[in-house]
């Protein structure tokens, strides 16, 4: 850690007080400096912010199974295209999915990395996550291995299962976590795996609130001003673009979800 602003502020506390409390005053107001300085570098991932280690990610899931796909391939060319990079940033993002997709390529340091550069704000961690499901789920029914490494991701951005499980319905899919065992840290733990299942009558709204279909009035109302105040964009701040319009997506579906439920029930 650098000490500059600790060793500057106790200077000018001196020669403002002419006394050792203003040194130290000095010294601890330069300190707080200093660590913010420090906590703030350490969120930064290197080599274009949250490109690299998103591509690199995005490269492992693709060839968890053991191949890249020609869907997984264009949904990565998708994204650049959306997320308009420039040409060095593209260049980024493709060496990145190239390395992810290496058979060495160890997924771990790139979620730290989007782990630092989310932070505590839980409205990046959903769209980042969003970003992954879309290869997750490029060829259907997903292999264990993505879903590990999905995991792996949720559980280091503080995302539970059932939260997963929110954003999998939303994509249309339903799963249940549980059926296939726990994870710890990502990593499959037990057998009997099975993989999330296309709905074919629709997104479950009750799935989309992460609530169980007997939950009484005020749990589901509870849920939803729970889940609009995370997902809702104006909240979102320099998010980039693309993810801010995932987040414009997902408030769009909960609010679709809360309102058929309304009207099942007939309550306002």
């Amino acid at each position: 850690m650098n000490f500059t602003a600790t060793l500057i502020g106790a200077v000018l506390g001196m020669w403002i007080t002419h006394n050792l409390l203003g040194a130290i005053v000095g010294g601890a107001l330069g300190f707080m400096f200093d660590a913010s300085r420090q906590q703030q570098r350490r969120r930064t991932p290197a080599q274009g912010g949250y490109i690299a280690p998103l591509f690199a990610l995005i490269g492992a899931v693709a060839k968890a199974d053991g191949r890249v796909s020609e869907a997984e391939i264009a949904i990565a060319e998708r994204l650049m295209a959306r997320m308009g990079l420039d040409q060095d940033d593209r260049r980024t993002a493709i060496d990145a999915f190239n390395q992810g997709k290496q058979p060495e390529f160890d997924a771990t340091a790139v979620i730290d990395e989007l782990r630092h550069w989310v932070g505590h704000r839980r409205d990046h961690a959903f769209p980042v996550i969003d970003v992954v499901i879309e290869t997750v789920l490029a060829e259907g029914n997903p292999s264990p291995e993505k879903m590990a490494l999905l995991r792996q991701l949720a559980f280091a951005l503080r995302v539970s299962d059932m939260e997963l499980m929110a954003l999998m319905a939303m994509k249309g899919y339903a799963w249940n976590a549980g059926a296939g065992g726990r994870a710890h840290g990502g990593r499959a733990n037990g057998g009997g795996y099975v993989p999330p299942q296309r709905n074919t009558q629709g997104p479950d709204p009750y799935a989309i609130l992460g609530i169980q279909r007997d939950a009484d009035d005020r749990a589901i109302k509870r849920a939803y001003r729970k889940l609009i105040s995370e997902h809702h964009p104006d909240r979102l701040g320099d998010l980039p673009e693309d993810m801010r319009r995932r987040a414009e997506s997902r408030a769009s579906e909960i609010n679709a979800a809360y309102e058929r439920i309304k009207a099942e029930r007939g309550f306002t």
